[in-house]
């Protein structure tokens, strides 16, 4: 299971929002493009990007510090059944923030650090919670879920500063 993200100007959220297999195939297709052409675009210039298999450690320190914005999941979703697996993109619906979010996303993101993240977290906190994946009893885990925070940060950023709306999903 990973966290993705795709950046959406906001005529193709428009877009998005009318056709959800249009958005879907472009998820994919940008996604493609992007990590098979051989040279890894940084992450300021990627259209897609994922937080891997942190995605649910994220979650869970980021609302711990009762962060604003729910940037793993989304905070609206393109179809009002989430129960719905016909809609799942992998293991969950689309959801999505609007442009205004993602720029609020990005401002309190830039005032955080990994290292704010675990701060004065235990990792048996992340196994009685059941995040996933299950590696919490194994050493050093904390930073490992922290480990691409700095990217997070980066390409929210640019998706602020772009104007982007960005569609969230667990794959």
């Amino acid at each position: 299971m990973y966290g993705e993200w795709i950046r959406l100007t906001p005529a193709e959220l428009e877009r998005a929002q009318e056709d959800l297999d249009w958005a879907h195939r472009y998820a994919l297709d940008q996604s493609k493009v992007e990590s098979d052409d051989g040279e890894e675009l940084p992450v300021a210039r990627r259209r897609s990007f994922g937080s891997d298999k942190t995605w649910h450690a994220l979650l869970f320190l980021l609302a711990r510090r009762e962060f604003p914005i729910d940037i793993i999941t989304g905070e609206w979703f393109f179809t009002e059944d989430t129960e719905d697996e016909s809609q799942y993109w992998g293991y969950s619906p689309p959801g999505f923030l609007l442009p205004e979010e993602v720029q609020r996303a990005s401002a309190a993101l830039a005032e955080l650090t990994a290292e704010d993240l675990i701060r004065g977290v235990d990792q048996a906190e992340l196994a009685a919670a059941e995040i996933y994946p299950s590696v919490w009893e194994r050493p050093g885990e904390l930073e490992w879920a922290v480990c691409h925070f700095p990217f997070v940060k980066e390409y929210f950023a640019a998706a602020a500063q772009e104007g982007d709306a960005v569609v969230c999903w667990i794959s």
